[in-house]
């Protein structure tokens, strides 16, 4: 299973991200020092883990301290090594949808079937879903935006970064 792995970084110069190899590493904690290695006096550290166009992950420290795990979906434990390693232990389903919050489905008979994509059914979030919300990212944003069928981890990153202000950094990495 192929993966990208973007940390970003934020201390009192602003922004930086570096590609993690996460190759070998033996668990979340180890994970985790990965991260901290980026920037080891970062007031932030994020590290965005996009696999196979269908999982993402995202860890979170502050001060180099309190790991916090989200999963957009718990399947990913189980398709591989990387994937159990991070959420792997992360046992409860997260909800959080507010009914206004969730995505409508177009009305039967609608020409316009591009106006939201569904919601995606076989989606189980996990983790702490609240890690971005003192960010600008709700529980009810994140949840949404992992949940859309179609949308893809990278678009998930992507559009997180450009609410963060990091989005240049990591689409660097990618080399866009």
């Amino acid at each position: 299973m192929s993966y990208f792995a973007a940390a970003v970084v934020r201390d009192e110069g602003g922004w930086a991200a570096a590609e993690v190899n996460l190759r070998g590493a033996t668990d979340v904690d180890e994970v985790a020092d990965r991260l901290r290695d980026v920037e080891p006096d970062a007031d932030l550290s994020l590290l965005f883990v996009e696999a196979d166009d269908a999982y993402l992950v995202i860890l979170r420290l502050d001060e180099g301290e309190d790991l916090r795990v989200f999963g957009s979906d718990s399947a990913y434990a189980e398709e591989s090594r990387l994937g159990a390693l991070l959420v792997g232990d992360l046992k409860a389903s997260v909800t959080g949808f507010d009914e206004t919050d969730e995505p409508r489905s177009s009305a039967a008979g609608s020409e316009d079937d591009n106006e939201q994509p569904a919601v995606d059914p076989e989606a189980d979030p996990v983790g702490d879903a609240d890690l971005l919300a003192d960010l600008g990212i709700s529980t009810q944003r994140l949840l949404a935006l992992c949940t859309h069928e179609g949308m893809l981890p990278a678009d998930v990153t992507t559009e997180v970064c450009q609410i963060l202000g990091c989005a240049e950094e990591v689409e660097e990495l990618r080399g866009v």
